[in-house]
């Protein structure tokens, strides 16, 4: 007898193996009993058939309930129709933990009540498949990067200013000096990236935005790629290469996850092709104008202008060339004309908003003085990102990718709480 994983059975067919896991249901009709069992690394229909089993197996069967964690042990046998396309004839079973009842039963419940059960919502086939794409698109940056010999560098949480803007910061003492928990990393990657040519961070970043849409959370992980020398058109094929990729990837290694999800999979294959439709930000004002819209040119773009500008034909939008009024203080003008800025963000379709946003960033030293003080940002906290530009400045591009759109966009999510294991919200710091 070996024990064994249930992603494993198919290998396993017509051999005895034990199973340890949880009971996520169970039904029974006379003489048999089916019982469906999670171990984390898939579902497994368990027959339990009275005359073949000794007495107490059968009631054993019959007593445990919802989530109680058990083995069991059975020979593996092929099965199209079962979950997996195996089931396990079972000859033995035990009970490890008996659970009592378990507050998320198969009835609708609030997601108040959901998000209040967190730890234990995780759980569910809905969730789990979540999570699994979520790992996979994870794995899938990694080793985009990794396969182009970018340098993984980890940028700092904790840091003295601001990137973004002080307006969206959460503060903290840091033993009596003030600290900020991070908007991004990227100027901490520029440095990298005059040490090592490609970088990459990849971790949690924080927000603090008084906002209830479902597009905000207030932690989320965010990729940032920064690459020197590289200039704003290869940016734009980068970010393209990349989104395009892991959408494949995602499409060819999660079947089963967006079958379990219920997701229309036509709508994602277009988005693995490229190119992808390019849009001027003057372009994209007169078409949100022509649409009803109440914008002018300087304007920034909300969710409800961001959908409208979606591409109907199923890939991502990238939107370019915004004033530079509205873009953070290090993006580099426009030499065709330096009241726009060389900036990017990409839409993805189906309302699921910007999911990448970049720029060729200032690699002058003067112009990035000036902007710091017509941003109004206190010098002293931006010596060292000046240096960058003082000793060898040089330039590059980099952008940012929040990782729970891309998962709500991929699984066809209606809000982002459930694209991270434990999401942050406005009013929601539990559990």
């Amino acid at each position: 007898m070996r024990d064994a994983e249930i992603r494993h059975l198919k290998e396993l067919i017509g051999q005895p193996v034990r199973i340890h896991g949880w009971l996520y249901n169970s039904r029974s009709s006379g003489k048999l009993r089916f019982l469906v069992v999670r171990d984390g690394s898939g579902y497994l229909q368990a027959v339990v058939f009275k005359p073949a089993v000794e007495q107490r197996v059968w009631d054993e069967t019959g007593k445990v309930t919802q989530e109680s964690s058990l083995w069991v042990t059975g020979k593996v046998k092929e099965d199209p129709r079962a979950p997996g396309g195996v089931e396990l004839e079972v000859t033995d079973f035990g009970i490890v933990a008996l659970c009592p009842e378990y507050p998320i039963t198969p009835k609708e419940h609030g997601p108040d009540f959901l998000l209040n059960n967190r730890h234990l919502w995780l759980r569910s086939k809905r969730q789990h498949a979540i999570m699994r794409v979520r790992n996979e698109l994870i794995f899938g940056i990694r080793d985009f990067f990794y396969r182009r010999d970018f340098v993984n560098i980890d940028s700092p949480i904790l840091t003295p200013a601001a990137c973004e803007g002080t307006s969206t910061l959460f503060e903290t003492d840091y033993f009596g000096a003030t600290a900020f928990l991070s908007q991004s990393g990227q100027l901490y990657l520029e440095p990298a990236a005059a040490a090592h040519g490609k970088v990459f961070c990849f971790g949690p970043t924080f927000r603090a935005e008084k906002s209830k849409t479902r597009r905000h959370l207030m932690e989320f992980w965010m990729v940032e790629p920064e690459v020197a020398w590289m200039r704003f058109r290869e940016l734009l094929d980068l970010a393209e290469e990349f989104v395009s990729s892991l959408v494949a990837r995602v499409l060819d290694r999660c079947k089963l996850e967006l079958e379990w999800l219920e997701r229309d999979v036509a709508k994602l294959e277009p988005a693995t092709q490229r190119p992808y439709p390019r849009l001027d930000y003057g372009d994209a004002i007169v078409k949100l104008q022509a649409k009803g819209y109440a914008v002018t040119f300087g304007d920034d773009f909300g969710g409800d202008e961001e959908t409208a500008l979606s591409d109907e034909t199923g890939k991502p939008t990238m939107i370019t060339r915004y004033p530079a009024a509205i873009k953070a203080f290090y993006m580099e003008p426009d030499a065709a004309d330096p009241t726009r800025a060389l900036a990017v963000d990409m839409i993805a379709p189906e309302g699921y908003g910007e999911i990448i946003g970049g720029s060729e960033r200032i690699g002058s030293y003067e112009k990035l003085e000036q902007r710091i003080r017509e941003h109004g940002l206190p010098r002293e906290a931006f010596e060292w990102y000046l240096d960058v530009r003082r000793y060898g400045g040089f330039p590059h591009s980099g952008f940012g990718m929040g990782i729970e759109r891309v998962v709500s966009w991929l699984c066809g999510l209606q809000h982002l709480r459930e694209a991270i294991p434990y999401p942050r919200m406005l009013n929601r710091l539990y559990p």
